[in-house]
Order: structure tokens, then C-alpha cells, then sequence
């Protein structure tokens, strides 16, 4: 499965047909939230039931396309069944109770309410919400894909402009000539991550450079009066400059990633649960400027798409231990080198490293598996079980046009 995302461009009235079918789109699925509520127990089919009766309650409703209604009933429904699924699995702290949303970013149609042009540079919408025919504007080859594979198209509005997405039921693979090196990555805060042969690779901190001019936007919008049309260009220019950081951040895990499976025909990293490493708040910042999970993300894609094998292990001790002798050697977060009695002296990051890939070799470990996270980046696609989806895909572009 993979995600293509084009800029469209239209005119302010497409613009505003746009924000009104994701307000659309939002309505039905805080309305399905609220009728799960009152009526606990009840499952998707019950609804799709109450979608009906908002489409023949509601005009605006049915203005939208009958698919764009049921995939906003599937987006409610996905977050009642995670809640359920946390709930019988026992997952400790927050069990993620379904919420109202507030401000929703997408609408999703399915395989209908649109119609691609022949030469695949325009889009047409057809229900009555008025979005009529948008030019695509990027540097996807989408007609070398059947129309048939593409089994969702979601607009989606950002700081920067509106996109569509085309979610396309492909499997991409591609096979690499073996490499005959395993790798073991250890991930950090003064430097990116270390690998086991020493090299290092320095972190970028794009939230910290791009904070003086963050806090500058941010000071802006405080001044400005509630409401008025220069906040709204404030907050606009604000959401802008947030939106340029996520995407070099992303982009360089992205590239990183490759470059390391690509390199490697085993790489090793640790297990590790970032939502429970932010809870430092005097770590917190760094931690999520760094971008650990999307690293690991793009590594367990490129693996899967290259045929390389990764494996997270469990991260306990592998800065304790000692990589020669295997003596246990404890050492503070401030001590950055690691000296033990067997003559052994590494940087803290290196010997971790080399501990890592020990462990991965050593044992079954966990193999990566592609596993998104969906508070990560941005709201999922609905996935039904008569979708032919078989996985939740995010607003992401899966590769970079650059490579």
C-alpha cells in the first residue's frame, strides 16, 4: 500500500467547497461518537444505520458523497474499537476514550464522488458540495497505476494549501544485492544515533534552530484581536513555519533510513517506547525534536521494501554492559564514556551500539514489522473490513521524489 499526494489548485469558492465537506465529514463522525455513547455496546453496522439517518435528517449530509459518510463512520468506529482493544489488552496509563474532534484537517472518499482525468493531471469531485475539478500539481507518475488499485482520495488542508491523497492497493518490492554487514544503531541526543563501527551521525535539532522564529510568529498571534482577519494570517504564517520543521525532520529520517538499510543487510535498534521517554520533562523537547520513532518507522519501511531484515531489542542495560567482557559497568547519563576493568574503553553511544546488534544476533529479537503510529502524523484512513485494506495508512508520502 502506498500513499501519492499532489497540491491541488483551484479558486477560493472550490477552497471554501473544500472546508465545508471535511466540516461535513467531521459532523458525522462526533455525531456517530455521541451516538456510541448513549447506546454502549452497539457495532459498526448500527452505525452505518445512524449514518443513514443523519443523510436523510441532515440536507448538508447528503450533499456530501455516501462513501465520504461511511469512511467518516469507519474513522468513529476505528477509534471505538482501539479504546475496546486497549481496554482487553490492559494497556497501562490512558486507554484513549473516544473524543469529539474539534478541528479536522481531511475528508476521505472512497471508490466513488470522484473521477480522474484521462491524462491524470486534474481531479473531479462530483457530489453536491460544489469542490468541482482541481489540478494536480506534483511530480507523480500516477497513470502508471490502474484506477481500479486506488482505494481512497482524501483532501487534506494544511497551513501551505490544500492536497489530495490517493491511497493505491500496490505492493512495491525491490531486491538488493547483499551487502554481507549487520549494523546495530544506538539512537541519542547529542548525536543522532551511533552505530556499532563507530560512525556517528550528528543531530540536526530543527525544532531548537527554527524556536527564535517560532516564538516570533507565536508572539504575533497573541497581539492580534480574537477572531479578526490578521490572526488568522498570523496563525496561518505560524502553522506554516510549524509545518517546514516536520518536514525536515522527516525528510531526514527518511533519508537516513535508506541510506542505512540499503548499507545493511541486518541493522538492530533498540525497542524503545518513546511516549514513555517524554514524560521526562526536562527531556521531553530534545527527545521529540529528534524524531526517534520516525527513524524507526522509515528503517522497518525501507526493510520491508528491500528485502533487508531490522530488529528492535529490548534497550535494557545495553549502555551497562560492557561489549567485551559482558560485565555490568554502572554509569550516569553524564558519564559518556564507558571504562571497564577488562581494558575496554568505548564512547557510552559506541559499546551501546555494539551491545545491540549482540543482542539482535543472539536472539529472535522482534522483527520490524511497517507499524505507523497514528497520533505520529496526522489523522488515518478508515480501513472496513470489506475495504480490501488491510492496514491503516496515514497522510503520508511513503517515498521522497528526490531519491
Amino acid at each position: 500500500m502506498i500513499v501519492l499526494e499532489f497540491k491541488v489548485k483551484g479558486n477560493k469558492t472550490q477552497y471554501a467547497a473544500i472546508d465545508e465537506a471535511i466540516r461535513t465529514g467531521q459532523f458525522v463522525r462526533n455525531k456517530c461518537i455521541r451516538y456510541w455513547m448513549d447506546n454502549k455496546g452497539i457495532g459498526q453496522k448500527e452505525l452505518y444505520r445512524h449514518n443513514t439517518w443523519l443523510r436523510a435528517e441532515y440536507p448538508f449530509v447528503k450533499d456530501l458523497n455516501s462513501h465520504a459518510c461511511q469512511a467518516s463512520v469507519e474513522r468513529a468506529y476505528s477509534s471505538i474499537a482501539r479504546f475496546y482493544d486497549k481496554c482487553k489488552k490492559k494497556v497501562p496509563g490512558k486507554k484513549g476514550y473516544p473524543k469529539f474532534k474539534k478541528f479536522s484537517r481531511s475528508v476521505e472518499y472512497k471508490t466513488s464522488g470522484w473521477k480522474l482525468s484521462s491524462d491524470t493531471k486534474s481531479i473531479d469531485f462530483l457530489d453536491k458540495k460544489g469542490i468541482g475539478k482541481l489540478r494536480l500539481k506534483g511530480t507523480w507518475e500516477l497513470w502508471r497505476y490502474d484506477q481500479k488499485l486506488i482505494k481512497r482520495v482524501r483532501l487534506v488542508r494544511r497551513a501551505d494549501g490544500y492536497y489530495v491523497q490517493f491511497c493505491i492497493k500496490v505492493d512495491e518490492k525491490e531486491s538488493l544485492e547483499p551487502s554481507h554487514t549487520n549494523i546495530g544503531l544506538d539512537v541519542g541526543l547529542k548525536e543522532f544515533y551511533t552505530d556499532s563501527k563507530g560512525g556517528v551521525e550528528p543531530n540536526p535539532r530543527f525544532y531548537r534552530k527554527g524556536e527564535k522564529r517560532l516564538k516570533f510568529y507565536q508572539r504575533r498571534v497573541s497581539r492580534k484581536k480574537k477572531g479578526s482577519s490578521n490572526r488568522k494570517k498570523a496563525v496561518n504564517k505560524l502553522g506554516r513555519t510549524h509545518l517546514k520543521i516536520s518536514r525536515q525532520r522527516e525528510e531526514h529520517a527518511k533519508r537516513l533510513a535508506r541510506c542505512v538499510i540499503h548499507s545493511n543487510d541486518v541493522v538492530a535498534y533498540e525497542d524503545l517506547r518513546v511516549i514513555n521517554l517524554v514524560k521526562n520533562h526536562c527531556l521531553a523537547k530534545s527527545i521529540n525534536d529528534a524524531g526517534w520513532y520516525q527513524f524507526r518507522k522509515w528503517l522497518e519501511y525501507f526493510g520491508q521494501k528491500f528485502g533487508r531484515q531490522t530488529i528492535a531489542v529490548n534497550p535494557a542495560y545495553t549502555s551497562q554492559n560492557c561489549s567485551s567482557c559482558c560485565e555490568v559497568v554502572k554509569k550516569s547519563l553524564s558519564t559518556r564514556t564507558h571504562t571497564c576493568k577488562c581494558g575496554c574503553v568505548l564512547d557510552r553511544d559506541h559499546n551501546a551500539a555494539i551491545n545491540i546488534l549482540k543482542r539482535a544476533l543472539g536472539t529472535v529479537g522482534h522483527t520490524g514489522t511497517w507499524i505507523i503510529d497514528p497520533n505520529a502524523l496526522g489523522e488515518d484512513t478508515s480501513t472496513s473490513s470489506d475495504s480490501g485494506l488491510k492496514k491503516q495508512v496515514t497522510s503520508l508520502i511513503k517515498e521522497s521524489p528526490f531519491f
